[in-house]
């Protein structure tokens, strides 16, 4: 059930009749000027729709065989329209976890009849939306499942498996009845207007796809998306995991392009180098230098505490989209690499219902003048927002300054003077520090406001500049902001991320005996916390005049590095205490450098800039309390993240 009142018309039961029966007749657009309510209606038979597949040639020869690539689109659609020569539109989502990985809380893959149709279609998209008038398609990435080509992770060959998709669906590009054949097929029953999505990597393809600007591609709905792939391996030159691309493409490849990929493996290998500098590879994979670029509309999701697909990846797709003047709306939830579906599942279904039939059928059903954001502020309570960030965000400058202890000091705004030093400790993360903010210890540098007299929202990205000096030749610093209180959270560093996962199943659309349209229930998994880190940031020191590029530091120099912080929603409610620590090595989050630095921080040259809602106006006034030192003692969170070789999971 959903969570909205949904628009209804009472009319008399014959009226209510003849309705559904023009319904059944007229294309979704004209039913609706015939006076049915602003939603497209199931009235179609999913077990008699249309279940195809078709190869598309994507014009690339990325395994070098000699041949260009086909790829895999499986189609599900309604039997009627087609019979009446009347064209639908198209939900896509572009996957290479369709056979290696599976999709959804539930994993699941695809499975084909004997003739190699398909029977299941991973997800509720093709139970809820070929029904009510959508066809459905799933697309095998190049080097994946059944299509032919190579993985090359988010790259020209993986872009374009999707995009000659969509060029096929509007005439553009040619698509063959099987693998190796030459019959070909055209796709005269659609209209050619095409919406891409999907969580993780899926997401990723649509936000490259999009950023291509390929016509007939309408609106993207990008979950827990990459926006550049650099970002996904490193941070301003800092590692984030022991391994690159070349690993994620051999996880998700067909034993088709194990066998015939080496030569793109080994460019993955030789274009993204351990040492964190920028290459050609990366500019490829780059979406956000191309927003201008993007025609379709954007509904982007993401999970405020993601730690795979970490939230700067939103960030500066949002920036670049607003900057750029394309329609968008955003949800932001507190769990870490999740679904929609498994945390708001009712109103998620029925918001992407209107948000499809908006775009896609061109209804006027108002989603476009509801509020733009919608945020998670406690686990299942739900705030929105007319713009995001909300009107009224400034970037305000905080500043940090030593305390009645070494290690422990003040945040306020005014400039300050004097050092804090630190000793690089690869053993401690993010939620060592933030638990023993209050005690001097030897790993970190921790500074904090005094208690709020007000509540301070700080909506969007954050940057801090630190100016330091370490002892080595390399260093890698962490910043993270943390809310000093006491909360109940999604567990985000749970192996679930914030959800738990139920027996009993609830239902979303049609099924078949082979494709069953009910799902595994979720709920919250909270914890109750002393604090909440709530955004993090990470760099190479080295890359200090070259974000591209690391060299060699000299000890004994300073250096000055502003470190991008990840985007985020946060209300620090009055009584608590809103703090930054830095550090150097946050443990599984990022790689430690190759020497142990010590490093001392000059805090008249070191601050945070946070987007403020109110601006310095509202912290002066949210930050007026007396500053005491704060009780010490060993403060409760979450648990530390987890050593995993993280992928893009789906």
């Amino acid at each position: 059930m959903s969570i909205r009142t949904r628009f209804t018309i009472w009319r008399p039961f014959a009226v209510a009749a003849v309705a559904a029966l023009i319904a059944a007749f007229l294309t979704p657009a004209t039913a609706q000027a015939a006076g049915n309510p602003r939603e497209s209606r199931p009235v179609y038979s999913y077990a008699h729709a249309i279940r195809e597949a078709v190869w598309v040639d994507t014009g690339l020869d990325s395994d070098g065989d000699g041949k260009t690539d086909r790829v895999a689109a499986d189609i599900v659609r309604p039997a009627e329209p087609a019979a009446q020569g009347r064209k639908v539109p198209v939900i896509m989502d572009a996957s290479p976890y369709y056979s290696c990985c599976g999709r959804g809380n539930e994993s699941q893959l695809k499975t084909y009849d004997a003739h190699g149709n398909i029977v299941r279609m991973p997800l509720f998209y093709d139970n809820y939306f070929v029904p009510r008038g959508y066809a459905v398609v799933g697309v095998d990435l190049a080097g994946t499942n059944r299509s032919d080509g190579c993985v090359d992770v988010g790259g020209r060959s993986d872009i374009r498996s999707a995009k000659a998709v969509v060029d096929w669906l509007n005439g553009r590009a040619k698509a063959y009845s099987s693998r190796t054949g030459t019959t070909t097929v055209r796709a005269t029953w659609t209209n050619g207007r095409t919406g891409m999505i999907g969580k993780s990597w899926d997401g990723t393809i649509a936000n490259g796809v999009a950023a291509t600007g390929v016509k007939g591609l309408k609106t993207i709905v990008p979950i827990s998306a990459i926006s550049s792939w650099y970002d996904y391996y490193f941070a301003q030159g800092a590692p984030l995991y022991d391994s690159g691309p070349d690993w994620l493409a051999d996880a998700v490849e067909s034993d088709a392009a194990h066998a015939s990929c080496a030569a793109v493996q080994r460019k993955l290998v030789a274009g993204a180098p351990r040492s964190g500098d920028w290459t050609g590879l990366w500019t490829e994979r780059d979406y956000v230098k191309d927003a201008a670029k993007v025609k379709a509309s954007v509904f982007l999701v993401h999970g405020m505490q993601d730690l795979n697909v970490r939230t700067k990846h939103f960030g500066q797709w949002w920036d670049a989209l607003a900057k750029n003047g394309v329609r968008r709306k955003i949800w932001l939830s507190g769990t870490g690499h999740v679904d929609p579906f498994d945390y708001r599942r009712g109103a998620w279904v029925d918001t992407l219902h209107r948000w499809f039939d908006h775009e896609l059928l061109g209804y006027h059903n108002g989603i476009d003048h509801e509020p733009m954001a919608d945020v998670e502020r406690h686990p299942d309570q739900w705030v929105t927002s007319a713009v995001w960030p909300p009107r009224g965000t400034q970037a305000t400058t905080l500043r940090p300054a030593a305390g009645p202890q070494a290690g422990v000091g003040t945040l306020g705004l005014r400039t300050s003077t004097g050092t804090e030093t630190f000793t690089d400790d690869p053993r401690q993360s993010e939620t060592d520090w933030a638990a023993r903010i209050a005690t001097p210890t030897p790993d970190k540098a921790g500074f904090l406001t005094a208690p709020l007299t007000h509540d301070l929202r700080l909506s969007g990205s954050s940057t801090v500049t630190v100016t330091a000096t370490p002892t080595t030749s390399t260093a890698h610093l962490t910043a993270v902001l943390v809310d000093l209180g006491p909360d109940t959270i999604r567990d985000y560093s749970d192996a679930a991320e914030g959800i738990t996962t139920l027996t009993d199943r609830t239902c979303w659309g049609a099924s078949t005996a082979g494709d069953s349209a009910c799902f595994l229930r979720t709920a919250a998994k909270t914890k109750a916390v002393d604090y909440t880190v709530f955004s993090r940031g990470w760099a190479d020191l080295g890359t200090y005049a070259d974000p591209g590029r690391g060299v060699p530091l000299t000890p004994g120099r300073a250096y000055t590095i502003t470190v991008d912080l990840a985007a985020t929603d946060h209300v620090v409610p009055k009584g608590h205490r809103l703090a930054l620590i830095v550090a150097g090595t946050d443990k599984d989050l990022i790689d430690p450098p190759s020497t142990t630095p010590t490093l001392t921080l000059d805090l008249s040259r070191t601050a945070a800039r946070v987007p403020l809602v109110g601006g310095p106006a509202a912290f002066a006034g949210a930050a007026t309390a007396r500053w005491t030192a704060p009780t010490t003692g060993l403060l409760g969170g979450v648990r530390a993240p987890r050593t995993t070789h993280r992928v893009p999971a789906s």
